[in-house]
């Protein structure tokens, strides 16, 4: 006798492969799509100034922290039109809140949000940083930064002269980098003016 279930059987395999490849086809087309929104919002961030972030960005996704450190300094010596030397707390009360958001969100996209001024400011408030010992330039509270985001020796000493030695991998601390920018001949003064326009341009993680 012929089974009469047998060419229901048969289309119910054919209609569950097809639904199979149809699945496989939906799967591809949502990577698809993902990798496509991943490289707008790459090209979104970038938006205010191609050329002037467009290394950072690069750095940044090769995983090169050392070279986007130092390039992050750069960028924003240029952004104020002074040197290193000549640049002032006052230089820094007034820096673009715009360029410090493209800054922070390149260094956030490419570090799994380890690094960036976002969680540095964040990181701040978490050993008791607020707008009043920023005021008062709380020594304590910003060595206890310095610490937690690995910028202080066993001796608690700032290692920046030690800055080659350093790790710049996602290894480091949370909020580690950027770092060669906080370097300045104004120390305290230029740290504290820097924090109070993180908070101003309401950079917050």
């Amino acid at each position: 006798m012929t089974d009469s279930n047998q060419p229901n059987t048969i289309e119910n395999v054919d209609k569950l492969d097809n639904t199979e490849t149809r699945i496989t086809q939906l799967e591809d087309k949502v990577t698809t799509l993902t990798n496509l929104v991943n490289q707008l919002q790459a090209q979104m961030i970038l938006l205010p100034d191609v050329v002037r972030y467009g290394k950072l960005q690069q750095l940044l996704e090769k995983g090169d922290f050392r070279s986007a450190d130092e390039e992050t300094t750069h960028i924003m010596l240029e952004v104020t039109g002074q040197q290193r030397e000549t640049l002032t707390p006052d230089n820094v009360a007034q820096y673009p809140c715009n360029s410090l958001r493209v800054i922070d969100q390149l260094w956030q996209k490419y570090s799994q949000e380890k690094f960036g001024f976002s969680v540095q400011l964040k990181t701040y408030y978490e050993v008791g940083g607020s707008i009043d010992t920023i005021r008062t330039q709380d020594t304590k509270i910003l060595g206890q930064f310095a610490d937690k985001v690995g910028w202080l020796d066993e001796n608690q000493q700032p290692k920046f002269e030690d800055y080659d030695n350093w790790d710049f991998s996602l290894s480091s601390p949370n909020g580690c980098f950027p770092a060669h920018w906080w370097k300045s001949p104004y120390g305290l003064k230029m740290v504290t003016f820097f924090f109070s326009r993180l908070i101003s341009c309401d950079l917050h993680n």
